[in-house]
């Protein structure tokens, strides 16, 4: 215990290089504990945006690139589906429900997906749980209703009953809107954590209703339809972009799987969310690798640079070590002391690593929600992460042991005799 009071005193003693040391172990600390944050919540947020889902089916493309576009709004469909093949895949009779989408256009910047009231039925996220209306009501009583993502209604500060112009297109561009059929607000989602939040929901019909009369992503010329003339036609689909499937069974999953993908009418994919899933981490999990490799290059360079300091330190302190060695103080307890204040230092450097990190999750976990759509669980230390810092705090006393070792080796005649 004395040789630890001795230590922190020695470092009080030289506070302003302790200082900028605690500092430079501080930041690396944050660095690669944010990094392992940042990468299990992005995982973790991604692998709860759809549950109990069996399989998702689409125009054949890839399997990642069909769970891109169809759960995370992310891309484009290569094709569409035709209306008789998802009426081909719901009769199915291993096929338990279906949800059709349909993507392709937006507002201000947010998808707008066309779908029906079986959606806010059947789709589950995080572990078997459903959508939540917070304000409002599914879409129905009328064909121009929109139901809003939790995101979208607060990003853009709409209300029950506010009217909205949906864009053709991922743009919003003036000449690409549908401004003779506006949508109102009839319902406002419950955070979901899931790109959920940041889409507008409407009906199948009403999205062939707002393209009555457009062709090759424009209206055609004096073939104008207004809203009121749309509600009379048959609004049946000619296709959908994806459809979500439930089965009534596990087992028959792969059967129904084949069934789509040896379709003879078109062709078609049907994937399982959990395998597109894993396919996507390996896929990425390289780049998520080698940015924790870079952080832990930068923990190395912060206990580098304590290393140095240390050593400096110790060559202009030859004579305190000589003079502690004449009071009787044993090789052993000089090294203890060295040991001991890079022991301090990494550990002082871990706590407000720690709590630099902290403090940028409270104020950047808004921001990274609303942006990225990646909920960062502002919580204690995961296992893993007080494993990465007890192995920094381990490397802190491996770095100690050279500037205690080099102490340990110095005479009482080193430290006491005048170099010329």
């Amino acid at each position: 215990m004395a040789t630890l009071q001795l230590a922190f005193k020695s470092l009080l003693n030289r506070r302003f290089t302790a200082l900028l040391t605690l500092l430079s172990i501080a930041l690396s600390v944050a660095l690669l504990i944010g990094v392992e944050r940042i990468r299990t919540e992005a995982r973790d947020s991604f692998a709860s945006t759809i549950s109990g889902t069996d399989l998702i089916v689409g125009a054949r493309s890839g399997p990642v690139q069909l769970l891109l576009y169809s759960v995370f709004r992310i891309g484009n469909a290569t094709n569409n589906i035709s209306w008789q093949s998802y009426l081909d895949i719901a009769a199915h009779p291993k096929v338990a429900w279906t949800v059709p989408i349909s993507l392709g256009d937006s507002h201000r910047g947010y998808r707008v997906m066309g779908t029906t009231t079986d959606y806010f039925v059947h789709y589950r996220y995080a572990r078997n749980r459903g959508l939540e209306l917070a304000r409002g009501a599914p879409f129905g009583n009328d064909l121009y209703d929109a139901v809003l993502g939790a995101e979208v209604a607060a990003a853009l500060g709409y209300r029950l009953g506010d009217e909205i112009v949906i864009a053709h297109g991922a743009g919003d561009v003036s000449f690409a809107r549908h401004d003779d059929s506006p949508f109102t607000i009839v319902g406002i989602l419950a955070p979901t954590g899931t790109p959920v939040d940041r889409t507008v929901h409407v009906s199948l019909e009403a999205i062939e209703a707002i393209h009555v009369g457009w062709q090759g992503g424009a209206p055609i010329p004096g073939l104008a339809v207004s809203a009121d003339k749309a509600r009379a036609m048959d609004l049946t689909p000619e296709a959908i972009t994806a459809v979500l499937v439930g089965l009534k069974s596990k087992i028959a999953t792969f059967a129904v799987q084949r069934y789509v993908n040896d379709y003879p009418e078109e062709p078609l994919l049907a994937v399982l969310p959990g395998v597109a899933l894993a396919e996507l981490w390996s896929l990425i999990g390289v780049a998520e690798n080698a940015l924790l490799i870079v952080s832990g290059f930068v923990v190395l360079v912060g206990l580098i640079g304590m290393l140095t300091a240390l050593l400096i330190g110790l060559n202009e302190r030859r004579r305190e070590m000589a003079i502690l060695r004449s009071v009787g103080a044993r090789p052993a307890q000089v090294l203890a002391l060295i040991i001991g204040e890079a022991a301090f230092l990494t550990l002082l450097g871990i706590a407000a690593g720690l709590a630099l990190l902290y403090g940028l999750l409270l104020a950047g976990q808004p921001l990274i929600e609303t942006q990225l759509g990646i909920f960062l669980d502002i919580g204690p230390p995961s296992g893993h992460e007080l494993v990465l810092a007890g192995t920094v705090f381990a490397a802190g006393l491996l770095v100690g042991l050279v500037p205690g070792w080099r102490a340990y080796r110095m005479s009482l005649s080193d430290g006491l005799s005048i170099r010329i």
